[in-house]
């Protein structure tokens, strides 16, 4: 990998890690399901006009996408970090690996090593960690709303490697247009005052907003494509490692969320646990192919 490889490497979970504190930013003006709405329709408004229409068997698998890619993946997140911390909530995220590597047995036949197997546990363990941790369990519930985010993650991998290869950017911009009505119909029976939030959403609420369509979804999914497609995915996937390390900094630095030695120490665990579940994948596929780079993160876009 090239140093500017390396440095562009480094900074997509930046941008990543940073999205966590801004999304809670922008969720003290917009209801979270409606926020996920906006999120999706502007992603969708940038993309479409660069790719083509679905194939005909494209379609229904990407409806099916969408539901847990976009609207369970990230109404759940979003709704989480509404309540509870970024920090706990950047850690809860990187179950979305294990759970992948967990259901591509059943479903895609790719058993897992004993030495990955090993590897998921020490995740969930480090989760579990940081949640009983001083002040975690105050914040369990939010928590464990970003941890089923990363099992219907998880769930959108399997659909995704089951029905593709997709075109990734098309993939993204379907996927967002499809997201749209779901979120917004859940919005609607859920909460209330999302006219009311645009017209008093302050400058700082549309900024986040910004950053989340401009530099967590399109900046930072574009560079992670093109490093894709340059870079092994064995030298690229450790790099995604580091969004939570960002997430918890920035929490810290910009929202001064506690940074605790449980939370420290619970956040070690499970990256240990997930980079221990990565390197150690072999048999019919690796890693990279049961979670598609398409949609991989971080433990991305993931946001």
């Amino acid at each position: 990998m090239s140093p500017s490889s390396a440095i562009l490497a480094l900074l997509v979970p930046l941008l990543w890690g940073l999205q966590f504190v801004v999304i809670k930013v922008g969720l003290t003006a917009f209801p979270p399901l409606f926020f996920v709405a906006l999120r999706f329709a502007a992603v969708a408004a940038i993309l479409l006009p660069f790719v083509g229409r679905p194939a005909r068997g494209e379609l229904a698998p990407m409806v099916g996408i969408s539901v847990f890619f976009g609207g369970l993946n990230f109404g759940l997140v979003f709704l989480g970090l509404a309540q509870g911390q970024a920090g706990l909530a950047a850690v809860a995220n990187q179950l979305s690996i294990p759970f992948t590597i967990l259901l591509a047995w059943p479903f895609l036949g790719e058993r897992p090593t004993r030495r990955v197997i090993g590897g998921v546990a020490l995740a969930f363990g480090g989760v579990a960690l940081t949640v009983m941790g001083p002040g975690g369990s105050a914040h369990a519930a939010p928590t464990l709303l970003v941890a089923a985010a990363g099992l219907a993650w998880a769930i959108g991998s399997i659909l995704t490697k089951r029905y593709g290869p997709f075109e990734p950017l098309k993939l993204m911009a379907w996927m967002s247009l499809f997201t749209v009505p779901q979120v917004m119909a859940a919005s609607l029976l859920c909460e209330h005052g999302q006219l009311a939030s645009l017209r008093v959403a302050g400058d700082a609420a549309w900024v986040a907003f910004a950053y989340t369509v401009l530099f967590g979804a399109v900046a930072g999914w574009g560079l992670w494509f093109w490093l894709i497609a340059r870079c092994p995915m064995s030298r690229l996937a450790p790099f995604a490692l580091l969004q939570t390390v960002f997430a918890i900094a920035a929490g810290a630095l910009f929202l001064r969320e506690p940074l605790t030695p449980t939370l420290v120490v619970g956040a070690v665990i499970c990256i240990a646990g997930v980079a221990v579940s990565q390197t150690g994948a072999t048999g019919r596929d690796e890693l990279s192919k049961a979670r598609p780079a398409p949609v991989a993160s971080i433990a991305g876009e993931r946001l």
